[in-house]
């Protein structure tokens, strides 16, 4: 699993998945943290590929902790998997 890399003014990502279905799990599941969090990752999806941006729209679109807190979770969603 690769690490997340600030570049661009944000905390970025991609994520490869067996197939489709893998990878939209992973964003429903990413999307529910999310919304607990009140924090919305920007993304694409591919097939099976996902690629997510974080980035804080309040402190004007930078990476802050909020940012860090939301990366943790999205890889202990893949801890085990």
């Amino acid at each position: 699993m690769n690490d997340w890399v600030e570049q661009g003014g944000g905390l970025r990502k991609r994520f490869e998945f067996a197939d489709f279905s893998e990878a939209f799990a992973f964003m429903t599941r990413v999307a529910l943290i999310a919304e607990r969090m009140g924090h919305h990752p920007t993304w694409t999806n591919t097939y099976s590929t996902v690629e997510i941006t974080l980035s804080t729209q309040d402190a004007g679109n930078v990476v802050t902790a909020k940012d860090h807190l939301l990366a943790v979770a999205i890889d202990a969603l893949l801890i085990g998997s």
